[in-house]
């Protein structure tokens, strides 16, 4: 008999230079930079000029899989479920390998969901333009 836990797998962090076309991934990171003197600290410490950068994690709504279309580093061309295609500055941007199986399974239910979405906004939109 499976233990449930055998079916657990981890992303994996990737390199610049790991990324492949055809993986699937998603946003760990994202980085941002801010000029020093929006923080109201000892100018002593840092010029005003000094870029301070935050570590974030990214929204909620970009943990979606992502497919790697084609990679010119320091950019990723990524298609998003919605159809619509994105590039990732990856100086700015941790991105995280998907297991294979993992990947294609959430992309079609993500795919699946907004379309659904999709189709149910455009049927809205049509009843109000139909109602005098």
């Amino acid at each position: 008999m499976k233990h449930p836990l055998d079916e657990i797998t981890l992303v994996k962090t990737l390199a610049p230079e790991e990324i492949c076309p055809g993986d699937y991934v998603v946003l760990m990171e994202k980085m941002y930079e801010l000029p020093s003197f929006l923080w109201n600290t000892d100018s002593a410490m840092t010029s005003r000029e000094e870029l301070v950068r935050l570590r974030c994690l990214p929204p909620e709504d970009e943990g979606i899989p992502l497919k790697v279309k084609s990679v010119c580093l320091p950019y990723v061309l990524v298609a998003h479920p919605r159809q619509l295609r994105k590039l990732i500055d990856i100086r700015r941007t941790k991105l995280a390998r998907l297991n294979r199986s993992f990947g294609k399974q959430s992309w079609r239910l993500f795919k699946a969901q907004l379309t659904k979405q999709k189709k149910e906004s455009r049927q809205f939109f049509r009843s109000l333009h139909r109602s005098p």
